[in-house]
């Protein structure tokens, strides 16, 4: 079960992008995640007229580790940890994602 999801606004809390919010675009494989606007690389294209690609130089985000970086909780506006927890009556529990600093609901968990 992953903490973080597509959409997620994210901090990131260590390396040379610190401090730096973005939206998670898409979680890889190993714990890897691809933040909009954080760690971007440039990559030489070759240009390709049959898929009509020109050539030259494009920068693009790459991915970064999962552990670096925090949900950001928008109510303090600080990274925050997130963990899961049951609420609701016996018949009717459902699993949540929330906030451990103030224990705000963020959304609930699909089964």
């Amino acid at each position: 079960m992953q903490k973080m999801r597509s959409e997620d606004t994210v901090v990131v809390i260590t390396g040379k992008d610190r401090g730096r919010v973005g939206k998670v675009l898409k979680i890889l494989a190993n714990n890897r995640i691809i933040v909009e606007g954080v760690n971007l690389v440039k990559k030489h294209v070759k240009p390709n007229p049959q898929k009509k690609i020109e050539g030259g130089i494009i920068q693009k985000e790459a991915s970064i580790h999962i552990s670096n970086v925090a949900l950001l909780n928008l109510t303090t506006n600080q990274p925050d940890r997130v963990g899961f927890k049951w609420v609701g009556e016996a018949g009717d529990k459902r699993k949540v994602r929330y906030f451990k600093s103030n224990d705000e609901i963020i959304d609930t968990v699909d089964k």
